[in-house]
């Protein structure tokens, strides 16, 4: 009974995803940056990974690539305009695009490039906590669906 209750795909869903963000809190609990490694859009690949895992958006190679470009997109913009509301509607946009022709669609990613150009620290965002954290979640991911949960799901 108490199996069948735990793998109800809402309680399934919902325990995986509070597991991997309180890996990804623990670890910057642990490195004092605490603020930095929780970004808003990891709460969202978190929501695919978990409750959507047969979307192509919530392959781990949209995961990586998709938060990755879009933010480089914002490190574009904003070392080429200044923070305006055209400087982030374009970033956005470019992000989309890139994200497209690449076959690296991962929807939360889009507002990467909008954290990017508010905060500031282009290059610091992109290496910690953005490419750990989106390592770090695609191998939480595997590891979850593939290897535990034995779900059909990509290694990358």
């Amino acid at each position: 009974m108490i199996k069948k209750i735990i793998f109800y795909p809402p309680i399934l869903a919902a325990i995986a995803a509070a597991g991997c963000i309180s890996l990804l809190a623990l670890m910057s609990d642990a490195t004092s940056t605490f603020i930095l490694w929780m970004i808003p859009t990891f709460g969202a690949s978190v929501v695919l990974i978990t409750a959507l895992p047969n979307s192509p958006l919530a392959r781990p190679k949209n995961i990586i690539f998709g938060h990755l470009i879009s933010a480089a997109s914002g490190v574009l913009l904003a070392t080429i305009l200044i923070p305006s509301f055209y400087s982030l509607g374009i970033a956005v946009g470019l992000a989309i695009f890139f994200m497209m022709i690449t076959d690296c669609l991962h929807p939360p990613a889009g507002g990467n490039p909008i954290l990017v150009i508010f905060s500031g620290s282009i290059l610091e965002f992109n290496l910690l906590p953005l490419a750990v954290g989106v390592l770090f979640i695609s191998i939480y991911a595997v590891i979850l669906n593939k290897i535990i949960l034995k779900r059909d799901y990509p290694w990358f």
